[in-house]
């Protein structure tokens, strides 16, 4: 998938109330409410990833919560770390319909992934899309 289509899906993934929000490579979002600038966005966003993102075994870091989404095809993952999620397009995945934690394996795997090296993909404020 393209940075633009992984965009694309995150954007009718979230909630249009929230207008502000950082993407990370993986398909890893986080919502922003405390920021108002790009500068902001970006330094809150790395640092709760950085937090939250890596994965702990027997942590409150390896739980997680799957749901399907309407206003797009996958899920999001939820976990550790209020306001992040994780994309998860069904091309992803070998089966066309997979369990629950199938596709919350991966989302945390992929969350593992932002967090221990994030690459910013896109930043969102006010509704306004950066792209890196």
């Amino acid at each position: 998938m393209t940075n633009e289509e992984l965009i694309e899906h995150v954007k009718l993934a979230i909630n249009p109330h929230f207008q502000n929000w950082i993407l990370f490579e993986n398909g890893t979002y986080i919502i922003i409410e405390d920021a108002t600038g790009l500068d902001e966005i970006n330094e809150q966003g790395i640092k709760k990833m950085k937090e939250f993102g890596p994965v702990q075994a027997g942590t409150p870091a390896g739980d997680f919560e799957t749901i399907t989404l309407n206003a797009t095809k996958g899920w999001v993952v939820s976990g550790h770390g209020y306001g992040m999620y994780t994309y998860v397009h069904p091309s992803e995945l070998a089966d066309e319909s997979p369990e629950n934690y199938v596709v919350g394996l991966l989302g945390r795997s992929k969350r593992d992934l932002d967090g221990g090296e994030p690459v910013v993909v896109c930043l969102c404020v006010q509704g306004n899309i950066t792209k890196y």
